[in-house]
């Protein structure tokens, strides 16, 4: 397991400076991925309480929230309050060389503040405004809320989503709309930075849980505006690729990818069925797919013949794709996962160690990383703000009334 407190990491998106107004999922995400990339990420929490996500418990480390410390890791913390008129005048000064700012707030909630696009660019032309949504900033349900849960139901996942026909519509077990839509956030956030590069000005970036649902419906929607038809849940199965789902095993369940004819012949070699390889209903992709219930049939009880482990060793011989279907915890023990640096180490003043999910993307030459905690409410309200030109004075005033909320001491906790 990787320790983020050892050698000092610099990322390529070092020199950067992000002002994070977002809270629970989709934005905090998105800022996440810039931060573990070497950005600077100023998160702004509300008073009072601030980001919601410090209430989702159980389970807590400490006291502490689990889903905040995940989220929010490589981030710098204020407490503001954008209700005040002094609140509001803070964010404008840290805002005035910043070079990205994201929100996830409903559309006209940052107008209404007195903080929207038009004040922003003009105020810093070379900001570039993130906005996420449950909908998008356009459209008739531009000013509806949005939650993962309701993005997974329009968007269609729910619908593709389960065992099989005839049963309740399901829901991914991930969050994938908040967590995509942060994905596209940080995708839109770098190209737009790449175009003020030349242009030397900022710009809108605008994106959605909903249209991040869209997204992971390539697949299926390929087949939809192809047919007419809407295809439903397979289970683990695959709408294109046929043999490409898990299969029980003697002691548990695994996932095999025979879906090329060069995979699906080895993949015959492997479960000594070469008889499977004469059967005209199997002969083709297309041929498979259109006898999908016949292969599973045919399938099923072969691979019940032996333990996964066995299973897997045999597909590899063959070049197969295979692997365990693993549980969580399994999973973030696995050697690959501890290889790839993706369960790291930090040490959090209240929470002490603390496990986190590692970066997914690796740089050769500017590799990025989980560099410290996610920070106390308030925790460098006063670091932030001296920086931006407060005297200490001018944040004491701020803390008494109640625009701010620092640590009591002027020196920040740090970790």
């Amino acid at each position: 397991m990787a320790k983020a407190n050892g050698k000092k990491q610099v990322g390529p998106l070092t020199g950067l400076k992000v002002i994070d107004l977002t809270h629970m999922m989709a934005g905090p995400s998105c800022t996440m991925l810039l931060a573990d990339m070497g950005a600077e990420v100023i998160k702004v929490e509300k008073i009072p309480g601030g980001d919601d996500t410090r209430r989702s418990v159980p389970p807590t480390v400490a006291g502490e929230s689990a889903a905040f410390l995940m989220m929010n890791r490589n981030k710098r913390g204020i407490a503001l309050d954008l209700k005040t008129e002094a609140g509001r005048a803070v964010l404008l000064r840290l805002l005035q060389d910043a070079d990205v700012m994201v929100e996830n707030y409903r559309r006209g909630t940052m107008e209404r503040m007195g903080l929207g696009y038009d004040v922003l660019h003009a105020l810093n032309p070379r900001l570039i405004y993130c906005s996420i949504s449950g909908f998008g900033r356009t459209g008739p349900y531009a000013d509806h809320g949005g939650y993962d849960l309701i993005a997974q139901g329009m968007s269609g996942l729910m619908s593709i989503t389960g065992e099989g026909p005839g049963r309740p519509p399901t829901k991914m077990g991930s969050p994938v709309t908040d967590i995509t839509a942060g994905m596209l956030a940080c995708t839109g956030i770098l190209a737009a930075l790449y175009h003020r590069q030349s242009s030397g000005e900022g710009q809108m970036v605008d994106t959605s849980l909903f249209e991040a649902g869209i997204a992971l419906t390539y697949w299926q929607s390929a087949i939809s505006l192809a047919t007419g038809q809407s295809p439903g849940p397979m289970g683990s199965a695959h709408p294109l690729n046929a043999p490409y789902q898990a299969f029980r095993t003697a002691d548990g369940w695994i996932t095999v990818g025979g879906c090329n004819q060069k995979n699906w012949l080895g993949m015959l070699v492997a479960l000594e069925t070469p008889e499977l390889g004469d059967d005209p209903r199997f002969a083709s992709n297309a041929q498979r797919m259109r006898n999908l219930p016949a292969l599973e049939s045919a399938l099923v009880p072969v691979f019940k013949r032996r333990g996964s482990a066995e299973w897997l060793r045999r597909l590899e011989a063959e070049g197969v794709p295979a692997g365990p279907v693993l549980d969580v915890a399994q999973m973030l023990a696995h050697p690959q996962t501890v290889a790839r640096e993706m369960v790291v180490e930090t040490s959090h003043p209240v929470a002490g160690k603390v496990k986190t999910i590692g970066l997914p993307v690796k740089f050769s030459d500017s590799p990025g990383g989980v560099r410290c905690p996610a920070p106390l409410f308030g925790q460098y309200t006063r670091d932030v703000l001296r920086q931006h030109g407060f005297s200490e004075d001018e944040v004491d005033d701020l803390v008494e009334h109640g625009v701010v909320q620092a640590p009591e001491s002027t020196k920040a906790v740090t970790s």
